[in-house]
Order: structure tokens, then sequence, then C-alpha cells
């Protein structure tokens, strides 16, 4: 069965437009927009709005392969994937005006961008969906998700979350990354109504109509948890709350202790949990009940999922049906999709002695600020290429901040930041810069990963 059939099955679900407060049936969605019936590739530069939800509802029916992108990327990023993968649609509600396509009504309230040419190539026939593999560095590489891979990862988390027919449940979390398309697909299939909304949980128009539409749940990443903390939000009782989803790295010791003692008090349920794109969304959660017993730990894979540690390395392996059939960088790479059980997680774990698993570093130029997942090497390149060619290193702090070392005395700090501002969206709030006379380096002549965190 395919995703969307099982989407479509649930004839309680609705779609809520956080702007005008009108609910659209989700049968009112189904083929509302007039699209080719070809095999090619659709960009849909989301937004969490009503209009992204239809474009993407109507994609996942079709025979085209869904790739999903923030719709704030830098206008150049998107030029040089647009470039790279030759799409035949472009969904992107900021631009007016694409070179190479036409803009068209597809439906009442929807334009899309149709390529001139029309060129087609061949995409595999597994090929569902691609998902970039960082979130705001407009990096080319996508993982190459199937029906079948998300299909399985939704079931397995229906298996263990509190999702009820009548839920509401707001889009706090983008569904261009693959946590938040997950909550949004298992919602669609298990629902009531979804909320598309542009606020995130920090703002008041958030929770104005998060206590207007009677919402179940939210889901965040440890830094949305740690505002919450700091705004008060523990401290009185959220009644049609039920639930909280959490990923994107391990929480710290005094919120979990504030979060298991709301959850005791005003009875809440609190799912910690572990994934990757690779993996169609998530592999493992840590039952509510032992959130206390075991706080640091991702707990058990999901049903259908299982865990190997590399004796050699200690590299976490997961195997499951929901593992991705390989990376493209472009078109050219959409012409095949590799079966595989198998995912090298690059994350080195530990399984204590009642089963338990737990992270305990990396072991890939990998990090994850405030959620979203970036290659610190096409950091450094997007540095290197903005400033000169000048040398940088980058590196996670603790999963809270980018660290950015540099060997210009005469480089403002300012700029560093400008320029990751500008290209990725970061606040200049989670960057540490710093200027160093000289970079360690290893016996080969490369920079010492492992030793320039002690220069910070």
């Amino acid at each position: 069965m395919k995703l969307y059939d099982l989407i479509r099955g649930n004839d309680k679900l609705g779609f809520i437009d956080a702007l005008s407060g009108k609910r659209y049936p989700a049968g009112s969605f189904h083929r509302s927009l007039e699209i080719d019936d070809h095999r090619g590739i659709v960009f849909i530069y989301c937004d969490n709005l009503v209009g992204s939800v239809e474009v993407l509802l109507n994609f996942l029916d079709s025979r085209f392969a869904v790739t999903l992108l923030s719709a704030q990327l830098n206008s150049s990023f998107k030029e040089d994937l647009e470039n790279r993968y030759r799409p035949y649609y472009i969904y992107d509600p900021v631009r007016t005006d694409i070179s190479g396509f036409e803009l068209f009504r597809a439906g009442e309230n929807i334009r899309l961008f149709r390529s001139r040419q029309r060129t087609l190539y061949p995409v595999h026939a597994d090929i569902k969906l691609l998902l970039s593999t960082s979130g705001s560095t407009g990096s080319p590489k996508f993982v190459k998700l199937s029906d079948d891979n998300l299909v399985h990862n939704a079931r397995s988390i229906l298996d263990y979350m509190p999702i009820r027919p009548h839920d509401t449940v707001p889009l706090n979390v983008p569904i261009i990354f693959v946590y938040g398309f997950s909550i949004f697909t298992t919602n669609c299939i298990a629902g009531g109504n979804i909320l598309c909304t542009s606020h995130d949980v920090l703002k008041k128009e958030f929770w104005d109509d998060f206590h207007k539409y009677q919402c179940a749940t939210i889901g965040g990443v440890p830094y949305v948890y740690e505002m919450l903390q700091r705004i008060g939000f523990f401290r009185k009782n959220c009644s049609s709350l039920r639930y909280m989803t959490q990923t994107g790295g391990i929480l710290n010791h005094t919120l979990t202790k504030t979060i298991a003692g709301y959850c005791a008090t005003w009875n809440k349920q609190f799912y910690m949990q572990y994934g990757q794109t690779e993996a169609s969304g998530r592999m493992a959660y840590l039952d509510p009940a032992d959130i206390l017993k075991k706080e640091s730990s991702i707990g058990f894979p999901v049903k259908g999922g299982r865990f190997e540690i590399d004796d050699a390395t200690g590299e976490l392996i997961y195997y499951g049906k929901n593992v991705f059939g390989g990376y493209a960088t472009n078109y050219q790479d959409l012409n095949e999709y590799q079966h595989t059980n198998k995912l090298y997680t690059g994350d080195v774990a530990r399984k204590d002695e009642e089963g338990y698993y737990f992270i305990t570093g990396r072991i890939k130029r990998i990090m994850k600020l405030y959620g979203t997942r970036m290659n610190l090497d096409e950091v450094e390149l997007i540095l290197k290429n903005a400033l000169g060619g000048q040398t940088f290193v980058c590196f996670g702090l603790e999963d809270k901040y980018l660290a950015i070392l540099h060997l210009n005395d005469e480089l403002p700090e300012d700029a560093i930041k400008q320029v990751l501002k500008e290209k990725m969206g970061l606040h200049p709030g989670s960057l540490r810069v710093k200027y160093v006379h000289a970079l360690p380096l290893t016996p080969n002549g490369k920079v010492d990963y492992a030793a320039v965190t002690d220069l910070v």
C-alpha cells in the first residue's frame, strides 16, 4: 500500500488554515490540482501552510517523486538545486518568476511553475521522496526514500504513538525535515485535524491557536523544550495537551526532571526518540515511563527495527524496512535505488545490561543545531567561498553552538556571522567565532578536529 492511500483512507482527516480559520476536509484536496501524468521530479518549497499541504498531497498521489525544501532557502541555493535536478514542476510561494519555467494556475488557490522544455529523464520507480541531508545549507545531497520506506516507518511509529481519531496536531515542526514529515503523515493516517500554521511554539499566536483548536500534542528538538522551560510553560497545566514528542539530541538532566515532574503532575506523556533521514524518520523511542530511569537513553528500536553495535568502531547499525535507497547529488543519480535494510548511523553507541541503547558520540562530521542537521564540511566551504578562500574550521559545541575558528586577525567576527545568517539562517547567538594563530594538525597535515575543541 502507498503512503497516500493510508492517508486517503482516513475519512475524519481535515486541515485547518490558522490564518483564516477555515477547515478543509482532506477529500477536498484529493486530485484538486491539474498536473501532468508523468514520471518526473517536483520541487516543493514548503512553509507548513495549507497551500503547501494541498500541493504535497496531490503529488504524493501522483507518479512524481517529491522533493521537500525550505521556502526560505537562499535564492542562489535554489537556482543551483534546480540546475542540478531539472524539476518538471516547482511550487514556490516566495517567487513570481523562474527562468525556464511558466507560472500557471493549477488549482483554485495554487500556482505552480512548469518547465518550459518539459524535459523528462529516468527516475527509478521506487523513489517517492527526496529529502535534503542538511536543512539550511542548500546541500545538493538528497536521501532517496520509497513509498515502502515511508509506510513501514509510519506504521512503526503508530505502533507506540498515542494518536487518537479526533486529535488536532499543529504543524510546528517543519515538514521539510523528516521528523516534521513523519509527524504530518502519522497524524494524517490516524488523527483528526492538522493545524497548518507558520508560528512556532515560542509565539503567542501559536498558543492562541493551540488553545482555540484544543490541540493534543507538540513536537520539538531539545532547544524548543529549553525555551518552553525558560518561559515557564511547565509550571501550569495545558488542558488539551496529552503528549509531547522530542528528537534531535539528548535533553539536559535538569530539563528532563522538570518535564517528568510536569507529566506526573498533569498526566501527560513525553516521548524521547532517535531517528535519521536515512531511516525515513524514527528508529527508536524511550517509553515515557522510563524518562527518569533511563533519561539519556534512546530506548529500544521501533517495531520492525533492530540495532547492532560494531565491535571494532562502536558504531550503531540499524536494520529495518525503512532504510533509504541511497543518496543523490544530481538528476543522474535518480535512475537507481539501492535496496537494503542496513544503515550505518555514524553514531557511537552502547547498550546497557537491560538492553537500553545510549548514543555516546558521532563519528561523522555532522552536527545538529537546534534540531537542524548540518554538514560541517559544507559550512566551512560556504564561509570559504563567501570570504575569499580563507581557512575556517567548524565544529559543534554540545549541540547548542556552532564554533568557527579562523586564521585572519583582520576579519571581523560580524562578517562571519552575517554570512551564516544570510546563507543558512543561523542566529548570531548560536555562533562562537574565534581567531587563532595556528591550527593543530594530524601527522598527514590535515586539521586535527579532535584537538581543535580545546581552542575554544
